[in-house]
């Protein structure tokens, strides 16, 4: 009898169902960051495609004429704000955690017109509409110049920066998610006709 319970105790030793429940309890906080990560990563890229989408839409918005007897290319900053502002309000997002275009550099574009990308001082500011500081529109710039191998042509650019809505601290880390800002631009040509 004495012998079998000797048996039975080295069995159990050997055994590796500890081992495996060690494993698994070292693993599976590591797997569950992992499927973490993914999905907010998967929730920052879903952003930044609407907010692209939105900025796209606003030139869009910005270089079709706003009347019938309008010439092509008469720009609306108060069209291209508004059409932003639909396309984030259609997926779900706020605009007011679009940032303050003082707080961030818009793009330097020069004027139409303009023979090369060095205008310098003479670069196009952001169009003030009332309420809006967070869509930078400028309008009438020069997208491509013909020193360039282009036919150089003119149009709009939309600019904004989105803060991140979602608040995601990594633990053991300086790393939080909720300080990223998404940028998005857009730039349309006017068509002629």
């Amino acid at each position: 009898m004495q012998r079998r319970r000797w048996t039975n105790w080295c069995s159990l030793a050997r055994s590796t169902r500890g081992a495996e429940i060690a494993e698994t309890a070292m693993i599976l906080p590591l797997l569950f960051m992992i499927i973490m990560a993914i999905y907010w990563f998967g929730q920052a890229f879903r952003v930044y495609g609407t907010i692209t989408h939105a900025a796209r839409q606003g030139a869009r918005a910005a270089i079709t004429p706003v009347c019938a007897t309008c010439a092509a290319g008469t720009a609306s900053t108060q069209n291209a704000v508004d059409a932003v502002s639909s396309a984030m309000a259609a997926a779900h997002l706020n605009t007011s955690d679009l940032q303050d275009f003082s707080k961030w550099t818009p793009p330097s574009l020069c004027p139409c017109g303009s023979a090369n990308a060095s205008c310098g001082k003479n670069a196009v500011q952001c169009a003030a509409v009332a309420g809006n500081t967070a869509v930078c529109v400028q309008p009438n710039v020069q997208l491509s110049y013909i020193s360039q191998g282009g036919a150089g042509s003119c149009g709009t650019s939309v600019s904004m920066r989105y803060k991140y809505p979602f608040r995601f601290v990594i633990p053991y880390t300086s790393l939080d998610l909720g300080k990223i800002t998404l940028p998005a631009d857009a730039q349309m040509r006017v068509e002629t006709q």
